[in-house]
């Protein structure tokens, strides 16, 4: 499924995600922390305040990161019998990183279409 041309004053959709960039201009950082959004874009202004992903970040990193940490361990387990401890530490280890990851792309996504939204509703 191919995404259509950005509206009007919106960047291309997936720089923005991947790369964390403002929804209107592209190039400023669209984050001040690991998941806290900025206030406003240093290179644009736009105001983020009003931009709330809500829980679509937490729930995409539970269901996905999730979904394969369950697959990959039953196949490890069912391929190469690690000892429990082994378990323990190796999957935290994958987990967490993957899962802030996974939140960080679906809340600069779901921030970069709530803009898109609003200004289609706003033409």
């Amino acid at each position: 499924m191919a995404a259509g041309p950005a509206p009007q004053g919106a960047a291309p959709l997936v720089p923005v995600a991947l790369l964390g960039r403002c929804p209107r201009c592209g190039s400023g950082p669209l984050f001040s922390g690991l998941l806290t959004l900025r206030e406003t874009c240093p290179e644009c202004g736009l105001d983020l305040r009003a931009h709330d992903s809500g829980d679509g970040p937490a729930m995409a990193g539970i269901f996905i990161v999730g979904a394969l940490a369950v697959i990959a361990a039953l196949v490890v387990d069912a391929k190469y019998r690690p000892p429990l401890w082994l378990h323990a530490v190796l999957w935290p280890v994958l987990v967490l990183p993957l899962s802030l990851l996974v939140m960080r792309l679906a809340k600069a996504l779901l921030v970069a279409l709530q803009y898109r939204h609003r200004l289609r509703a706003s033409a």
